[in-house]
């Protein structure tokens, strides 16, 4: 039943907004396309590389490989936080793609998400937001952050992963999932 479900989600899945920003903004600027690069990231954006380019983790140890190159973020999170009163818009959670359509958080590790014709990504984990988000919006980083009913935290402001194969991505785009083989792993911050 639940591969049903997913199915049916994925047929609707598609691409709502691109951005990228090359100075390492908190915001990006929503562009009419963006190119993925295998093993890098987005180009032109401040994140692209094969190593970290998170300010935070740079300082902690540079050669950490890159598991953050690309962040999408699910448009319907959008929908909520405006429901909530926070006014935010495509691109301004600094994320590269924004998606509809699809339980980005509830995929699990190791997903591949073919974005357009030819771009593939492999998700990582969970995007940890950062303190930024209050400088952008009082009271948002509580927004975005929630407890299961086990009191597990819970992350909602995206997800992360790495380009497989590159590609021209423009709104509109279909997103299809190809899940990993099982047993599954939950999403974890990276």
């Amino acid at each position: 039943m639940a591969a049903r479900i997913l199915a049916a989600q994925v047929l609707a899945a598609k691409v709502i907004a691109v951005s990228a920003a090359s100075g390492h903004a908190f915001s990006k600027p929503n562009l009419p396309s963006i190119r993925l690069l295998a093993g890098l990231g987005v180009e032109g954006d401040a994140h692209c590389g094969e190593t970290v380019k998170h300010r935070s983790r740079v300082a902690v140890d540079p050669t950490q490989p890159n598991l953050r190159q690309v962040h999408l973020l699910q448009a319907e999170l959008l929908d909520e936080l405006n429901a909530a009163g926070f006014d935010v818009a495509p691109g301004q959670m600094g994320e590269n793609l924004l998606t509809r359509g699809l339980d980005l958080l509830g995929l699990p590790y190791g997903t591949r998400l073919r974005l357009g014709p030819d771009a593939l990504v492999e998700i990582t984990g969970l995007r940890n937001p950062c303190a930024q988000i209050e400088a952008f919006r009082p009271k948002l980083l509580a927004a975005v952050l929630g407890r299961d009913k086990n009191g597990k935290l819970i992350r909602k402001a995206g997800i992360m992963g790495i380009v497989l194969a590159g590609g021209e991505i423009r709104p509109g785009d279909a997103v299809s999932v190809t899940l990993p083989a099982q047993p599954h792993r939950a999403l974890e911050r990276v």
